[in-house]
């Protein structure tokens, strides 16, 4: 067992000792963050930390004092390879394309070949320095009398990796695609049946889309139900399928088309040279990619398993990872041969609740009162029993922090961090269960079910690292503490694309699972629907609600072009949230990205023009750590 793995495990059974005696004694007091003020985490507009920095000796970390832009030292060389690490503990599933991926490894092999032709600046908001242009204009009709218009103009020296341009009708391809009633992926649903005549094509009812015009080879129009402000953020879909490449495979067949899986055709910098299915991709430049010839010859990208990636780093086996594990950071802060880069991730992980399950014939979720969790109180005394705040500090250094609302810190318009929310109060969680009839009838320390049966709450988390596993086992015995019988489904830890599709990715919820520590990335739209509408297969914990559903909906209304009337909208849907519980935040997160001495002209701002085809590197081999 590596030092690192040790120290947690040490300090998962630490913790977990200081609060059985919590428990016992009664005396929380000191163990509550609201009577502590160096705990407060108030986050700022741009979702940084306001409380005071940190002592000195205090081992944590805050992500304000990160670059974001990789410093340039030296002369770079022409050509050269990039060495990229994919960090996980399993293969990357290799499904690459835009259209048809699930997973965020899938996503970061994506792209590095392939790349939306809109950009976005550092409000998340569309702009017209991508490889496409817009403007937008009112449509207004009798039945869609707030409807809006998208016109798109594509660069002419905008082409696909195999010379072909790429095209107006390929723009319209990804949007045919995904709404066939054929289509197998995960990405239809508002964005794109908010197009008029989307409903009737994804039914069979019609064979194109009226909302949909090519009107020359390079312009592209789209018509929308309704004007909202997510389009502007996200909710377009800003990629394309080179149209004569697929046109003539069927679309229920396309996701496991080597077109897909083998030979993968994009727009981006770099292009698919070879790949071994799961384990590394090897890209080459793309001479003729539309913001000017990439700098480098090559980038290899490989798994590395968390448990190996800062050999990999310390020996130059890789000069970048797309993230590296934070737990592992204060071991590593010192490295000689790296530069360390770091942001507020746009995510955060998760406690959630199966309360229903995924109609796959509808297409809608459907809540089942005879879940093991549908009560609300037992939900609320297991978030009252964590102390996130601790497992911020202790297993993070800092690096993560106690999670409050479902909208994130960055969304800083619409972030409440006023919210009052449960923080750790193992007496308020007995209380809570007490009073809801959870008592320990045979004296075996568990509490039964209000009915008196035995209650066993099967929990379902993560691989990953060295801190998961003793992560889930003080989650485990932090609802041991107020006498919940929680073990993990199977005895162990799932990896990832086990535990995605087994809480339901496909829509086959595994009726086992009772709940789950999942993270979500939010993307750049504020706009929770996607995680929690009702219609929407990634809302894991099958809840929906009337309120819930019509707060959303308004959140992204004509309405809500009024800033102030959305961030209203979001106050009460994050207020909800604390009430209903279909699932509580644990923590917001630190994304840290280390950079070799030898790469220039990288960042991880937001916004930023700077491309992946501007990376250079300043000798052939990495610089090796010299501790």
């Amino acid at each position: 067992m590596s030092k690192t793995n040790l120290t947690k495990w040490l300090f998962a059974l630490m913790l977990s000792l200081l609060l059985v005696l919590a428990a016992c004694s009664g005396n929380t007091a000191n163990e509550d963050p609201k009577d502590d003020p160096d705990t407060s985490k108030d986050e700022g507009q741009d979702g940084d930390k306001d409380d005071e920095e940190p002592a000195e000796d205090d081992g944590l970390f805050n992500i304000e004092d990160f670059a974001l832009t990789k410093t340039n030292e030296g002369e770079a060389i022409q050509g050269g390879t990039l060495n990229y690490g994919l960090v996980s503990d399993t293969v990357f599933e290799g499904t690459l394309n835009y259209n048809f991926y699930s997973g965020n490894p899938d996503s970061v092999v994506i792209s590095w070949f392939d790349e939306p032709l809109l950009s976005i600046d550092d409000t998340f908001t569309y702009t017209n320095d991508g490889a496409a242009t817009f403007e937008t204009e009112p449509y207004e009709t009798d039945e869609y009398p707030n409807g809006v218009t998208f016109t798109f103009e594509i660069r002419d020296n905008v082409n696909w990796h195999d010379g072909e341009p790429v095209k107006a009708e390929d723009w319209a391809y990804s949007f045919e695609v995904i709404g066939h009633p054929d289509y197998p992926g995960v990405r239809y649903g508002p964005d794109f049946s908010g197009i008029i005549g989307m409903d009737e094509y994804n039914a069979g009812e019609a064979d194109t889309i009226s909302g949909i015009e090519i009107v020359d080879e390079k312009t592209l129009k789209i018509t929308y139900k309704e004007s909202q402000p997510s389009l502007l953020t996200g909710g377009v879909w800003p990629y394309a399928m080179p149209k004569h490449l697929f046109k003539d495979i069927p679309v229920a067949e396309m996701e496991e088309h080597d077109l897909v899986r083998k030979n993968p055709v994009g727009m981006g910098p770099f292009k698919v040279k070879s790949i071994v299915p799961g384990e590394s991709v090897v890209y080459e430049k793309f001479e003729d990619y539309w913001r000017g010839e990439p700098n480098l010859d090559q980038v290899v990208l490989k798994v590395v398993n968390p448990d190996t990636v800062v050999q990999a780093l310390k020996t130059g086996d890789v000069d970048m990872v797309n993230s590296f594990p934070s737990d592992q950071f204060v071991d590593n802060a010192n490295l000689t041969n790296i530069e360390w880069l770091g942001r507020t991730e746009l995510s955060y992980t998760y406690i959630g609740f199966k309360l229903g399950h995924w109609d796959k014939e509808e297409k809608k979720v459907v809540m089942d009162p005879d879940k093991k969790m549908a009560d609300v109180n037992l939900r609320r005394a297991m978030w009252y029993a964590v102390d996130n705040d601790a497992v911020g500090k202790q297993f993070y250094n800092g690096l993560r922090w106690n999670a409050t609302t479902l909208i994130i810190p960055p969304f800083g318009d619409y972030h409440d961090s006023t919210i009052e929310t449960p923080t750790f109060d193992p007496d308020e969680a007995n209380r809570i269960l007490d009073e809801a009839g959870y008592e320990d009838v045979n004296g075996d320390g568990f509490r039964e079910t209000p009915d008196g049966e035995e209650l066993v709450i099967n929990f379902a988390s993560m691989s990953g690292g060295d801190v998961a596993e003793p992560l889930s086992q003080y989650y485990i015995q932090s609802w041991k503490n107020v006498g919940l019988n929680v073990q993990l489904i199977d005895g162990r830890l799932l990896e990832f694309n086990s535990f995605y599709e087994r809480v339901g990715e496909k829509g086959d919820d595994d009726p086992e699972i009772d709940i789950y520590q999942g993270a979500w990335g939010t993307g750049t739209d504020v706009n929770p629907y996607g995680l929690y509408g009702p219609d929407q297969i990634f809302n894991f914990p099958r809840y929906e609600s009337e309120k819930s559903t019509e707060l959303l909906l308004e959140g992204n209304s004509l309405n809500a072009f009024d800033v102030e009337y959305r961030q209203d909208i979001y106050k009460q849907w994050q207020e909800l949230m604390v009430e209903d519980i279909p699932v509580f935040p644990t923590l917001y997160r630190a994304e840290l990205v280390p950079v070799n001495n030898r790469v220039q002209n990288y960042t991880i701002e937001r916004g930023s023009t700077m491309g992946l085809h501007e990376l250079a590197v300043t000798q052939e081999e990495p610089f090796k750590d010299g501790n």
